[in-house]
């Protein structure tokens, strides 16, 4: 009898677990029907989540600290994407390896989102060997003419084909973005397409007024010379707001530059009399800290928002705060008032 009621309690104990897995199903969590996207760089994620509030789930395929030029997809990274209804990536140059790894996931239901559409790719290096005394009268020139210069100097401008894949740090183009990552969101998911379209319009007037700010605060600085000791990635913020720029190296962050070339950075700093050099988040900043020694000139910090440390990402930064730490990095290195 005892072997029975035990039997009759192990078979008691299975139901009441099944019942508790079905009454689970039933009131299944709402992210289960939420849309769900995969994006390669923080401001894709950072836009997808701002567009998409509560009716989406937005994961970042990097993780906290990795340098996004060096990243290669995981196992991991194929599954979690397969499952997908979205994937944005920001561009061919940037990540050249997106087309491929997404082709060969066999998704039939995956959306792949190439965020660069509509915006125009500009030459690394375009605004190269200007020299500081002559940067008012070069900034506008350079931007038309950039494409003819394109390969004129050195070998760090061919790098993706010659072509900067950093568009996110032109705000014209965080713009366009944003309307080409809810225009797919509203397609993918059209049920909420009024809420997607409504959160991309709040995002827009908030980019617009951080690009006032920056217009703004970079009015009137005592010098307009960007001299950065990291790689090719401030070309599209400098064109905007009329600064010269220069880097050490090309828009590969794992480049590194010639001893000709570590001269003629430190002559070219002496020369522009800057007071500041900059190195930037998430690469090592040894190349600008040589640099700034033999200059004898300080260092400041700019972000180029590829990527989030650790610590960051638990901070919950966003794309604005970001963007406007490096406002105030500007403003100090350029000394504007």
């Amino acid at each position: 009898m005892q072997i029975i009621a035990r039997y009759l309690l192990l078979l008691s104990t299975v139901f009441f677990l099944f019942a508790c897995q079905d009454r689970k199903q039933a009131v299944a969590p709402a992210t289960a029907h939420k849309l769900q996207i995969v994006t390669t760089l923080f401001p894709l994620y950072d836009f997808a989540r701002s567009i998409g509030g509560d009716k989406v789930e937005v994961t970042l395929l990097l993780p906290p600290g990795v340098e996004a030029h060096a990243f290669e997809p995981r196992p991991e990274d194929a599954m979690k994407t397969a499952k997908a209804g979205l994937f944005i990536y920001t561009n061919r140059q940037m990540e050249p390896w997106a087309e491929k790894f997404v082709s060969g996931l066999g998704a039939k239901n995956l959306m792949v989102v190439d965020a660069s559409k509509g915006v125009t790719l500009q030459p690394a290096g375009s605004h190269h060997h200007e020299h500081a005394e002559e940067e008012h009268d070069h900034d506008h020139h350079h931007a038309k003419q950039g494409e003819k210069h394109d390969h004129d100097h050195h070998d760090h401008h061919h790098d993706h084909g010659g072509t900067d894949p950093h568009i996110w740090l032109d705000l014209d183009n965080a713009r366009i973005m944003v309307d080409t990552i809810a225009q797919a969101m509203a397609a993918k998911d059209p049920v909420n397409a009024a809420a997607y379209t409504a959160n991309a319009a709040a995002l827009k007037q908030k980019l617009t007024q951080l690009d006032a700010d920056y217009k703004k605060g970079l009015a009137s600085c005592r010098t307009r010379t960007v001299l950065h000791g990291g790689h090719y990635a401030f070309g599209y913020l400098a064109k905007r707001y009329n600064l010269q720029y220069e880097a050490a190296v090309s828009v590969n962050a794992d480049a590194e530059p010639t001893p000709a070339r570590m001269i003629e950075l430190v002559k070219q700093v002496k020369k522009s009399g800057v007071h500041y050099v900059f190195s930037e988040e998430m690469v090592s900043p040894r190349l600008t800290e040589a640099i700034a020694r033999e200059a004898g000139v300080k260092v400041l910090s700019l972000h180029n928002l590829h990527n989030l440390s650790k610590e960051e990402m638990q901070a919950g930064v966003s794309y604005d705060s970001l963007m406007r730490r490096n406002l105030e990095s500007l403003k100090s290195g350029l000394e504007c008032r």
